[in-house]
C-alpha cells in the first residue's frame, strides 16, 4: 500500500518466536529483534556498542509457522516489513502507543554462519502455489531443521538446484543455454 513505512532490521532474536492462533484461525508468530549499533572508537582502539533497539515483530499465517520452526533465540536475522503504530489503553487507564514491525520477509544473516534452506510444500498446490511442483521431499536434509548455524550438513541431493556446486571463477550456469522459463 502507498504511504506505508518499509524498514529492514538486522539483529539477534531475544527469545524463541511465540506462535498463537487468532479467533479467526490465522497463525501469528511474535518475537523481538535486538539491533545494536557498533562503532569503532579511534581513541580507545575498541568497538563500542550503542543503544540497542528492541523491535517487536509479528509474522502471519504460513510465515508464522516457518519462523517458529526455523528461528531460535540468539540467531542473527534480517527482517523487512511495514512499521506499524497502534495505540491502546493500558490496565492502569493510561494511553500507550507501540511500534511493531509486521514482517514481510525474514531470514538468517549469513555474515557469521551458514544455513541450509528447504523448500516447504503447502497443500495440494505444491511449492509457491505451483500445481506442477514435485511431491514433498523424503530427503532427511529437507526434513531437518532449516537453520544449521555453521554446522556441517549432508550433501544436497542431485535434483536440488540450490545444492549444486558452482564452477570456480564463474557464476555457475548463469548465461548457459537452459530451457526457457515458463510464463505465468
Amino acid at each position: 500500500m502507498a504511504g506505508e513505512t518499509i524498514i529492514a532490521v538486522v539483529g539477534n532474536l531475544t527469545a524463541d518466536p511465540e506462535i498463537r492462533t487468532t479467533g479467526s484461525g490465522a497463525s501469528v508468530a511474535s518475537f523481538t529483534i535486538a539491533s545494536t549499533p557498533r562503532t569503532w572508537n579511534r581513541n580507545t582502539n575498541q568497538f563500542e556498542d550503542g543503544q540497542a533497539l528492541f523491535m517487536r515483530c509479528s509474522a502471519w499465517r504460513d510465515m508464522a509457522e516457518h519462523c517458529a520452526q526455523s528461528l531460535a533465540k540468539g540467531m542473527r536475522v534480517i527482517a523487512q516489513g511495514r512499521l506499524q503504530q497502534r495505540s491502546y489503553q493500558a490496565q492502569d487507564g493510561s494511553q500507550r502507543t507501540v511500534f511493531e514491525l509486521q514482517v514481510d520477509e525474514i531470514g538468517p544473516s549469513l555474515r557469521y554462519v551458514t544455513a541450509q534452506v528447504a523448500k516447504v510444500q503447502s497443500g495440494a498446490a505444491g511449492a509457491y502455489g505451483n500445481p506442477h511442483a514435485a511431491p514433498p521431499s523424503t530427503d532427511a536434509r529437507a526434513q531437518a531443521s532449516v537453520y544449521q548455524g555453521g554446522a556441517s550438513v549432508p550433501q544436497a541431493p542431485a535434483n536440488d538446484p540450490w545444492g549444486q556446486p558452482r564452477d570456480s571463477g564463474s557464476f555457475g550456469s548463469f548465461g548457459a543455454q537452459e530451457p526457457e522459463e515458463p510464463s505465468f
